[in-house]
């Protein structure tokens, strides 16, 4: 063990002494890896930080949630776009229907586009507002958070569909700003007075925003019918239904059961295709894994071809080095020390260079993603996996660069190494 650690030791002394007395040339050579290094764990971060944000938001819609509507995630929309509008909205009926038959089911949701409004407020006005009606388990389908002491609306005002809204964030700044408490304010739309009883928390600064109601009002479904106008038959109406599983429910039984209920509703032929679209978490899912895996990739090629060009650089530097130490290596080897010993020792050497290449790399990597973060606004980190991926990478690099002039070194003729 303690010829070990001598062999380490010395074949770190020597790379330090190449590294301090050829500067430019050292600095050169590990350039390579150092930018092999930065693309590689540079873009597997920047994916990686860009992956957790948006599965972060992809977890707001649920895993164990069924989405009802006219289209689905995983067609392109520009090749099915009129078959799609061709196809019936969702209506009221149809989710009392679903919400009484559905067995596997522990929360059924409707929610109604109903267009963009301007509202107002005293002298205080706020344009293209858009309003949805709202049936009660949306709540918890929707994840709402309230700001202060916001609430949801009860089941009294559900059922009566009493004058009442839950406001966007952002609506509410621009219409109460920041000093003024907008609950139980009372707001003008249309001529229509609505008492705010919650203001939503900020959406926040996610890339993938499934439930942004940051410029958004919501009121109960029943008021919406009342006094909004609803017309769910319009072929440009946007409705949709939500279904939640019930605990351990298979989603792809909840979704054979939703089948069979809606086709029976809609009065559907056996043969005829059914004319509408359930939509999962794990469509988004799976669409975003061949993205984030092209982009690595990709990382990956471009880096392979710096990590290749700063191979062949370290290679040169340990070839110089076994050059210029040929007589003490022979020396070494008269004193009795073992081949195997001189091949670690060259071995190691063109390790910790590769390694300080791949340092400087990984340096560089987290002050451009701190400085990044800084700037957008938009968090994206060097994980501690990554960073070891880099000291791998960088270690296979120094192996690879440095195994034939280690071989070369180890293979040497004592008498004839000490003569040069």
């Amino acid at each position: 063990m303690r010829q070990i650690l001598r062999i380490l030791f010395e074949g770190a002394t020597q790379a330090w002494q190449q590294l301090a007395a050829n500067k430019l040339r050292s600095f050169l050579s590990l350039l390579g890896v150092t930018i092999g290094i930065f693309c590689i764990i540079g873009v597997k971060s920047a994916v990686d930080s860009l992956e957790s944000n948006i599965r972060g938001s992809m977890a707001k819609l649920g895993s164990d949630v069924v989405y009802l509507e006219k289209f689905s995630w995983s067609e392109d929309p520009g090749n099915n776009f009129w078959k799609w509008m061709r196809r019936p909205n969702f209506s009221y009926s149809e989710y009392l229907v679903l919400k009484d038959k559905l067995k596997l089911a522990d929360q059924v949701g409707f929610w109604h586009f109903l267009g963009n409004k301007t509202i107002k407020w005293n002298s205080s006005n706020a344009e293209n507002v858009f309003f949805l009606g709202i049936t009660e388990d949306t709540r918890d389908l929707f994840h709402l958070e309230f700001d202060g002491d916001g609430r949801y609306f009860t089941t009294v005002e559900n059922q009566t569909g009493a004058n009442v809204c839950i406001m966007g964030n952002t609506v509410a700044e621009g219409l109460f700003g920041i000093e003024i408490d907008p609950l139980d304010k009372e707001i003008n739309v249309g001529g229509r007075r609505l008492r705010v009883v919650g203001v939503l928390k900020k959406s926040g600064n996610d890339l993938l925003k499934p439930f942004n109601f940051d410029n958004g009002i919501l009121v109960s479904y029943n008021l919406a019918r009342r006094g909004f106008n609803v017309r769910a038959k319009g072929q440009w109406e946007r409705t949709s239904i939500s279904v939640k599983a019930k605990d351990g429910v298979d989603l792809e039984n909840l979704k054979d059961e939703i089948t069979g209920v809606l086709r029976s509703e809609r009065r559907l032929k056996p043969k005829e295709e059914s004319n509408f679209a359930m939509n999962t978490l794990s469509i988004l899912s799976g669409l975003f894994d061949s993205v984030f895996s092209t982009m690595n990739v990709a990382g990956f090629i471009i880096g392979v071809f710096a990590l290749i060009v700063g191979m062949f650089s370290v290679a040169n530097i340990m070839f110089v080095s076994v050059r210029e130490r040929t007589n003490i290596i022979g020396i070494k080897m008269a004193l009795g020390a073992k081949r195997w010993f001189i091949l670690l020792e060259i071995l190691f050497e063109a390790v910790v260079l590769c390694v300080v290449g791949g340092a400087l790399g990984l340096l560089i990597i987290w002050g451009a993603t701190k400085a990044i973060s800084y700037a957008i606004d938009f968090e994206i980190f060097l994980s501690f996996s990554n960073m070891m991926v880099g000291v791998v990478t960088s270690i296979i690099v120094g192996v690879a660069s440095g195994i034939i002039p280690a071989v070369q070194a180890s293979g040497m003729d004592p008498v004839e190494a000490i003569r040069k």
